[in-house]
């Protein structure tokens, strides 16, 4: 029996099912523990004033440590790139659509939104992006699940908000999207689309037992796009962006760092074949033009 421990939102659950019936198949029993996380308790502060995108994992991987469950799964860009001791990523899926999507209460696209227009994201990284790409746009802090967020959006409170499109996919409302928002305009977050595993540092068995799940591509391209995030030291707490794409032998890298009222953004882009050097090798050249005084406190 292996134990599942995942958060209790929708498309947390999709997850947890998804991985659950892909270890089924394999032969594994299977059993999802569903956790409250301070990230799910927490929904009136910014996700930084309560420890950043790692408290969407803390309950989950305390629950680990304890014995309490095996395997976590967890929405990659979620994944802070330092784990706890005791602790690994021991898989990542295949990759969904990596990319942002426009949801518009009119059916508008971004670049055709009437000017004065409030757009509702919590995300740093998307404020700075609507801010820097559409300065004539308000911008709204939002949080909550993918079915509160739409809700909100249908009540009127927001002319548009700006979803994962891989969260909208999973949970069968990607017809919702008014727009796929180009990857290299809109940059998405480091892992978005990726979904990974989580087991104990000295837990063969269940690393054996996921093992056939993990994606290489995807993992190749994700693991570029986190050594980028490390390198930068970012978090929730930074505008930051990156998307890593397999082009023939070469991975394709691009990334951004700006302010999150859009005033200053420095892009960049590398190509190269070994994951972690391109990743390094681009944090060195956005540092190079300015990007270090973005990221200071």
């Amino acid at each position: 029996m292996i134990r599942i421990g995942s958060r209790g939102s929708l498309l947390a659950r999709w997850q947890a099912e998804h991985v659950q019936a892909l270890l089924a198949a394999r032969g594994y029993e299977c059993r999802i523990h569903f956790i409250t996380t301070t990230g799910d308790r927490v929904q009136d502060r910014r996700l930084e004033s309560v420890g950043g995108k790692g408290a969407f994992l803390k309950e989950i991987e305390e629950a680990m440590l304890a014995g309490e469950v095996d395997l976590a799964v967890h929405s990659l860009k979620d994944v802070p790139t330092a784990l706890p001791d005791g602790v690994r990523l021991c898989a990542v899926l295949e990759r969904a659509d990596p990319r942002d999507a426009l949801v518009s209460a009119a059916g508008v696209p971004f670049a055709d939104l009437p000017a004065g227009s409030t757009i509702g994201t919590s995300s740093l990284r998307r404020q700075c992006q609507v801010r820097a790409l559409r300065p004539d746009l308000e911008v709204a802090d939002l949080r909550g699940n993918v079915d509160t967020r739409l809700r909100k959006l249908r009540d009127g409170r927001y002319h548009a908000i700006v979803l994962a499109l891989a969260g909208l996919t999973r949970l069968g409302r990607a017809d919702e999207a008014t727009e796929a928002l180009d990857p290299d305009t809109f940059v998405p977050a480091p892992g978005q689309g990726a979904i990974a595993l989580e087991c104990r540092t000295g837990d063969a068995t269940v690393a054996a037992a996921v093992a056939p799940l993990h994606h290489a591509r995807t993992a190749g391209e994700v693991e570029a796009e986190r050594s980028l995030l490390q390198a930068l030291g970012g978090g929730c707490n930074v505008p930051l962006g990156a998307h890593a794409t397999t082009v023939g032998p070469e991975l394709r890298l691009v990334a951004f760092v700006g302010r999150a009222d859009g005033s200053s953004l420095v892009r960049g882009e590398r190509r190269g074949s070994d994951p972690v050097s391109l990743g390094r090798g681009l944090a060195e050249d956005l540092l190079a033009r300015g990007a270090g005084a973005l990221l200071a406190p």
